[in-house]
């Protein structure tokens, strides 16, 4: 099955119950166990997100952001998504009247921002966060679809979550079982880092005052550009856009286009791309790269696409950093939800993935105004 990356946003085990032993009451008992109960309302496991949380009364604030953002289609979706979800008490502890500012149309990009920032493209259950947390030695980052990179960590038997201004939210009720993903109720709103704020409307609409073109041609002489594929990647360009002029990138371009996923890299981000050479795709089976590219073969390409991309901005010196504080070796997720491994070698740096290969990093830190691109020399595989 193919996980689309969301549009604003861009993170699958299932908890099984037992049943009872008298025949007359399992419909009871299987209810009761797979219902758990949170703001007052059963939440069940074949509804989603959107559909369990608007009965929550513990959640009326998070339901009013989702609306205001936008997000209600996002979180409806196929997912998985694993959603840290405050409480209305958790609302209540910011300053007074930021929640009512947030709800301002105005401040849409603002409230998106704090929003994926509590969602993770994965489904990621309570055992598997400790599991990560006790492997990384007490503390483990949690990269989120909003591109902010938390941390978690245990507090005796409760999972808590670091935000990026040093707050802590502690899990109340873990494992709330979604169709799309899993809600870890938490006590907190998570905020991103001071300086993560949202890019100003000016700033995105520069090149566009006066004689737009020449403004914008000017300041993209003054750039400064990493060469890939003979072509400059310039920094106030998208992903998209700065690698349609890679000539080594035709094959990975037009399967972007294949999997309907231009307007989605084209989008805020921010955006990590872990992005295959044409050599790269040749070194697969012969045909297979014609197959992928068939229309009715479009949910397997999109699956593979997004086993390359990260949300978030990761700097090759940030994963070498990561991969050195977590033994040579760090884990983490693609937007598709399969694992990736970061591995430094000597002075090189190769991503893992979860079959078996590894791509080496041939040209890191290539800026994108949405993100970032490290250029591969494999293509990374899901399981």
């Amino acid at each position: 099955m193919s996980r689309q990356i969301a549009k604003a946003l861009f993170l699958s085990t299932a908890l099984a119950f037992a049943g009872a032993s008298t025949t007359a009451l399992v419909p009871t008992t299987a209810i009761a166990q797979e219902t758990p109960m949170v703001g007052g309302a059963p939440m069940y496991a074949s509804k989603n997100i959107i559909e369990n949380a608007v009965n929550s009364a513990d959640h009326t604030t998070l339901v009013a952001a989702v609306k205001a953002a936008g997000l209600v289609e996002t979180l409806s979706g196929e997912g998985p998504f694993t959603v840290f979800a405050p409480t209305n008490a958790a609302f209540e502890k910011l300053p007074a009247g930021t929640v009512e500012t947030l709800l301002k149309p105005e401040n849409k990009d603002q409230l998106t921002k704090i929003l994926t920032c509590h969602v993770v493209a994965a489904n990621a259950m309570s055992d598997a966060i400790m599991g990560m947390i006790a492997d990384d030695n007490g503390e483990h980052p949690v990269q989120t679809v909003g591109g902010c990179v938390f941390t978690a960590k245990m507090d005796g038997d409760n999972i808590v979550i670091v935000d990026g201004q040093g707050n802590e939210a502690t899990v109340t009720i873990p494992d709330v079982e979604q169709s799309n993903g899993v809600i870890h109720v938490i006590d907190t709103v998570l905020l991103p880092a001071a300086d993560e704020g949202m890019k100003s409307e000016n700033a995105m609409d520069e090149s566009s005052t006066g004689d737009g073109k020449m403004m914008n041609d000017t300041a993209m002489a003054d750039e400064d550009t990493v060469m890939v594929g003979g072509a400059p990647m310039y920094p106030s360009k998208t992903i998209v856009e700065n690698a349609v002029n890679s000539k080594d990138h035709t094959t990975l371009v037009a399967a972007v286009k294949a999997a309907g996923l231009v307007e989605t890299l084209s989008g805020e981000g921010p955006f990590t791309v872990f992005a295959p050479t044409n050599a790269a795709f040749e070194k697969l089976p012969a045909g297979t790269v014609e197959t992928l590219l068939k229309p009715e073969n479009k949910d397997q390409l999109t699956k593979i696409l997004t086993a390359h991309v990260v949300a978030g901005d990761l700097s090759a010196d940030e994963l070498r950093r990561l991969a050195r504080k977590h033994g040579g070796r760090y884990n983490f997720n693609a937007v598709s939800g399969d694992a990736l491994t970061a591995v430094v070698k000597g002075r090189s740096l190769y991503i893992f993935d979860e079959a078996g290969g590894a791509g080496k990093v041939t040209i890191s830190d290539v800026n994108q105004s949405n993100g970032v691109i490290h250029v591969v020399d494999d293509v990374l595989l899901p399981k």
